[in-house]
């Protein structure tokens, strides 16, 4: 989905305005900007903008057929930001930059939304851990974000795409698709469609999740993956977590099993080697490990005691996601070849098997 822009219109108004503005004096432009596209974004487009005399910054943006309200995005970036710098919490996160007294988020004359961050020079991302000792690091920066802010107003947070993790909801898109008249399509997936409906128990849980009051909403990433993640390039620690426009109120399955999901298996959702496809019980216990070493103390009874259903949840979620989407006729998700989101509903219905295999074996879960 990411992809490169070669007109240079596109973003050099938005370039200089960032670049150029100076608190208190008149702007200007007295220098000449380097502009690179950079690689690696799926959703928005993003720049390094640097100069031979500024600091260089990173200029991005906003995608607004996913986010329909680019202004309440940035505010709760800002809400998010101001809490981490002037609460001591310890949390690093890039400093928005202005292009005029008050303004963070800057409309140019085509009606793109843009904004820019301070650079943050010295570090790399990665697409998938090189080890397990990674994926801890990776669970703990994500624990280290939700437990800063523990008393913080959820009340303050922009709800930017409701419903992004509520199972209940994706169940019902998925009855729904069940409705369609993609018939071929409908045939070829009634095995995996009866496995789903099988294990309609997750939702149920989830339900008693949402209902009980015994597992209160928090702030999450909601897309946490190792690649949302700055390392040091100078020791390989991590600097701070990015990407925070899916942040919102949501309970406690959502990154960790995200990151169950994305961290644990061997192979990456895109793979149709289904038959190989496994949970690594080093990088599993990592991730757990490493989310419970800062979460146990902020974690109610019940949190504690459903932990290993995080990944069940997110994966199982995922699994119809991509299926109600194959009977849909790839509305939603971007496909490179015809039956890519049979395939990707196939890996991660697999994939919960495994889990379901693993939990089984190594916790005597009772699925």
């Amino acid at each position: 989905m990411n992809q490169t822009v070669t007109d240079e219109r596109h973003y050099r108004e938005a370039a200089f305005a960032f670049a150029y503005y100076k608190k208190d004096l008149p702007s200007s432009s007295d220098d000449t900007l380097k502009i690179e596209p950079l690689s690696g974004g799926l959703i928005n487009h993003s720049y390094k903008v640097s100069s031979a005399t500024k600091a260089p910054f990173l200029l991005q943006e906003i995608n607004q057929h996913v986010f329909k309200k680019p202004e309440k995005l940035q505010q709760n970036y800002i809400n998010i930001w101001q809490f981490a710098e002037f609460e001591f919490t310890d949390i690093v996160l890039p400093a928005p930059l202005y292009h005029d007294r008050s303004k963070t988020l800057y409309l140019d004359k085509n009606h793109k939304y843009w904004r820019a961050f301070e650079f943050m020079d010295d570090t790399k991302t990665h697409k998938v851990p090189a080890t397990a000792s990674q994926a801890k690091s990776t669970a703990k920066a994500f624990a280290k974000l939700t437990a800063a802010f523990d008393d913080y107003n959820l009340n303050e947070l922009n709800i930017v795409i409701p419903d992004f993790h509520n199972l209940s909801f994706r169940y019902d898109q998925f009855l729904d698709a069940l409705d369609g008249e993609n018939y071929e399509r409908m045939a070829k997936a009634l095995p995996m469609i009866e496995e789903i409906k099988q294990r309609e128990r997750y939702k149920h849980f989830y339900e008693v999740i949402t209902s009980s009051g015994e597992f209160p909403q928090r702030l999450f990433h909601h897309d946490a993956k190792i690649s949302n993640v700055l390392f040091r390039k100078s020791n390989g620690r991590v600097l701070c977590v990015v990407d925070l426009d899916t942040a919102m109120p949501g309970y406690y399955f959502s990154d960790l099993g995200d990151m169950v999901r994305s961290m644990a298996c061997n192979l990456d959702e895109t793979s149709t080697e289904f038959e190989k496809l496994t949970i690594r019980k080093d990088y599993y216990r990592a991730i757990v490990d490493g989310y419970l070493d800062i979460m146990t103390k902020f974690f109610t009874a019940s949190e504690k005691k459903y932990i290993h259903y995080s990944g069940l949840i997110m994966i199982y979620m995922q699994a119809i996601r991509f299926l109600a989407d194959y009977l849909n006729g790839d509305v939603y998700y971007k496909t490179t070849y015809t039956e890519q989101n049979y395939d990707r509903a196939k890996n991660q219905l697999t994939l919960l098997k495994r889990l379901e295999e693993f939990l089984r074996a190594e916790h005597d879960y009772k699925l």
